[in-house]
């Protein structure tokens, strides 16, 4: 059995109409697709997240799952999810990584690759 292959994309968007820059709240989605490239099917169990926003502030982020699921991927296959996270900041950056198991009981980790989540007009 080869090792499990995955590909994690990230699309970030600023969510205007929920946000209020006056009060320091800056609201942004985020949709992730997680794609099996190997040949076993695996199950996604935990989130953990490094939330860090623009004044150097980082929380970590622990849970079951993602958006209260934790999806069965099966090779050649992709599961894509929306979540957001709030900023006092206009611009914040979140980083992480999956804990997965493997149809045959193998876990391992899954790195979510760092992305911001930015203003369109705070980021050149």
């Amino acid at each position: 059995m080869s090792r499990p292959s995955v590909s994690i994309t990230i699309e970030p968007a600023f969510m205007e109409e929920h946000s209020a820059p006056e009060k320091q709240h800056y609201l942004f989605s985020y949709t992730i697709t997680i794609e099996n490239l190997g040949d076993e099917a695996f199950q996604l169990l935990e989130r953990n997240w490094i939330i860090t926003d623009g004044n150097g502030e980082s929380n970590e982020v622990h849970g079951p799952g993602v958006v209260g699921e934790q999806p069965v991927i099966e090779p050649n296959e992709s599961y894509q999810y929306t979540s957001s996270a709030a900023f006092a900041t206009p611009i914040g950056f979140m980083e992480g990584h999956y804990l997965m198991q493997t149809a045959s009981g193998a876990q391992f980790d899954a790195p979510i690759p760092a992305f911001r989540l930015a203003l369109p007009c705070s980021v050149n």
